[in-house]
């Protein structure tokens, strides 16, 4: 790997002990690793990684380069006798168990397939062993999405394979997936570059993981509930004890230790990689100063651990090693806070604070394990801002600003219109002043997104900064932002047919108020402000009765019937199924009443006017565009 661009104050980048630690205790790889769905379709491919073993390009920063080439070793390894990871099946790692008569499964990666294919490879080594638990460290979809792979509702509902989650899970797995999840996804196809080529002009990962799955998404809700730190369970004769670990990496996170094996898991909550205090893609803003307590408790409560795995990335070997992983992210995220805490309080706003912490000092500057290939000091420390302060910086200019396009048309007319504007950015581009070049050419675009000069010198520009960028979901932002800018009408994909709030398996592990709560984000308020529905849903295989008042433009699920002497409009009685597959998208309200699914009393034709007044989420809204 060319070096040469790497900071020489920081790591040393002829340490080659990361990769030694990647490779170690492998047992098998799949050949080819390719894993496709029943139809043929490819859902995960490691093998479009192989370009990573040639020398760094000058496309790419060298140290990305090094992280994305760490990540893409895959297959079933040995981490001690009894305890085996696969890694580079998917974006995140499944850890396996082995107990008395099976297999304790650990975060079933990202989705069905990868999960059956990680399976699959367990087996043909180890042993025909039946998954005797699974358990889930926290809420993020890439650590539960996969479960259906490993084991089923009915074997879980029997009693045969508890599932484990902290507690809180179901609620901010709900959160995440369903209520922003639209929102949320769209702006993951940008930070994990879910459309770029792979190749050194393109996609080469993203620090924590080369790429996610595209398989079949699910979840089975969990039956057992780890709720304090200490806890401890045993499944199929291996003992556990979890710590909760809430609002660090994900608002519902757990860390567990296997004390018979000297092995700690720390979940998502200590890397090979700084982590994100927000994400890109949106999420909650994540309580730094609580990450880095819950580092130090950990150490604390599992001081013995020789080996030290975790949810993405690769193990650490030794004692001594594992504390100073831990140390070193504890520290990052102790150091980010509480510096941008200080400078907060000195009257900086979070971009003025970002330009002060530009990289770590001392011992952390040299760390391999803090560099902001997934999360960024940049980024952080305004999220750490964000989360004390909210959006708003005290300026009152920025009070009740323009929104993006009248402010652009505005900015662009006193600077002399759009051809001035490209003039005076051209001079700065060749200057390398590409900073300021994204910012004034954004302006044009937004104001006139027909200018194709405009368009050209942006997705240039952006081009150039992803080139530089040793954080993987900035490079992925700017490439993909260059090239919808390239596409003749920017991002512009048929909206899915009907209303559908995702997969059929992850809306039937909802409860049915998490059901209903997730059409009340999709009503459309002006719209519905002139309508008062009430709707009493009686589920004939779960035994509820629910009953949906919609007034003031607000929809309110209501268990049992409503309070005082309203009637209902109509009363509908369903199977749970049907309502599942409506939100899904594989029917209709009307559809189901015709077939005989749903069986409705009274004015039926309620059901109708509630139905087009909800919303389908947006699944492709223009970013880089107006």
């Amino acid at each position: 790997m060319n070096t040469a661009d790497l900071d020489p104050t920081g790591p040393d980048p002829h340490d080659r002990t990361d990769f030694a630690d990647a490779t170690r205790g492998l047992v098998d790889r799949l050949e080819p690793c390719v894993i496709r769905d029943s139809r043929g379709r490819t859902v995960w491919d490691n093998d479009r990684w192989a370009f990573l073993a040639q020398d760094c390009p000058d496309t790419v920063h060298p140290s990305l380069w090094r992280i994305g080439r760490l990540n893409s070793e895959q297959g079933l390894f040995e981490v001690v006798p009894g305890v085996y990871q696969v890694r580079g099946l998917d974006g995140s790692n499944m850890t396996l168990i082995e107990g008395d008569t099976g297999v304790v499964v650990i975060d079933p990666l990202c989705s069905r397939e990868p999960a059956e294919t990680a399976m699959e490879l367990y087996r043909r080594n180890r042993g025909d062993r039946p998954v005797r638990a699974v358990i889930y460290t926290h809420s993020h979809g890439d650590h539960f999405g996969g479960v259906h792979g490993v084991t089923d509702p009915r074997t879980v509902a029997a009693g045969e394979c508890p599932v484990v989650a902290p507690e809180g899970f179901m609620e901010h797995a709900v959160s995440e997936n369903v209520f922003a999840g639209p929102a949320m996804r769209r702006r993951a196809s940008y930070m994990y570059g879910a459309r770029l080529p792979a190749g050194p002009e393109g996609m080469v990962g993203f620090g924590l993981a080369q790429g996610m799955s595209h398989g079949t998404f699910g979840l089975i809700p969990p039956t057992l509930t780890v709720s304090a730190t200490g806890q401890e369970e045993t499944l199929d004769g291996v003992r556990f004890v979890f710590q909760l670990t809430p609002d660090t990496e994900a608002p519902s996170e757990m860390n567990l230790a296997l004390p018979d094996h000297e092995v700690l898991l720390i979940a998502e909550n200590a890397t090979h990689t700084l982590h994100n205090v927000l994400t890109l893609r949106g999420a909650l803003v994540r309580d730094a100063h609580a990450w880095a307590a819950s580092l130090t408790e950990s150490m604390r409560l599992f001081e013995d651990a020789e080996v030290l795995i975790g949810s993405h990335h690769w193990p650490t070997w030794g004692r001594d090693r594992v504390h100073r992983v831990l140390t070193e992210q504890r520290d990052a995220y102790a150091y980010l806070h509480d510096q941008t805490v200080r400078l907060m309080n000195r009257g900086l706003t979070g971009p003025e604070i970002a330009e002060e912490l530009t990289a770590f000092p001392g011992e952390l500057g040299r760390a391999w394990s803090v560099r902001g290939y997934y999360g960024s000091l940049s980024h952080n420390v305004k999220a750490v801002y964000q989360r004390y302060m909210g959006w708003f910086d005290g300026n009152p200019a920025h009070l009740w600003q323009h929104p993006p396009v009248q402010q652009a048309e505005r900015y662009v007319a006193y600077m002399g219109g759009a051809d001035a504007v490209l003039t005076r950015a051209r001079t700065s581009y060749e200057e390398g002043d590409l900073r300021w070049v994204a910012e004034v050419v954004n302006h044009v675009v937004f104001a006139d997104p027909t200018n194709a000069a405009a368009r050209e010198l942006l997705a240039t520009t952006y081009e150039r900064l992803a080139h530089a960028q040793e954080n993987g979901t900035w490079r992925n932002f700017y490439l993909t932002g260059a090239q919808e800018l390239r596409a003749p009408h920017g991002e512009r994909r048929p909206a899915r047919p009907g209303f559908s709030l995702g997969s059929v398996d992850m809306i039937a592990a909802l409860s049915a108020r998490q059901a209903f709560e997730s059409l009340t984000v999709c009503v459309d308020g002006p719209r519905a402000v002139a309508h008062r529905l009430l709707l009493r849903w009686e589920f004939t295989d779960i035994d509820e009765t629910w009953t949906l008042l919609l007034g003031n433009g607000v929809l309110t699920p209501l268990p049992g019937d409503a309070p005082g002497a309203e009637k209902p409009q109509a009363t509908l009685r369903l199977a749970r199924g049907t309502l599942d597959r409506i939100l899904a998208g594989h029917s209709s309200f009307t559809d189901a009443v015709h077939s005989g699914a749903i069986r409705a009393d009274g004015d039926t034709g309620v059901l109708a006017t509630f139905q087009s007044l909800l919303e389908q989420p947006g699944a492709a809204f223009p970013i880089v565009l107006p």
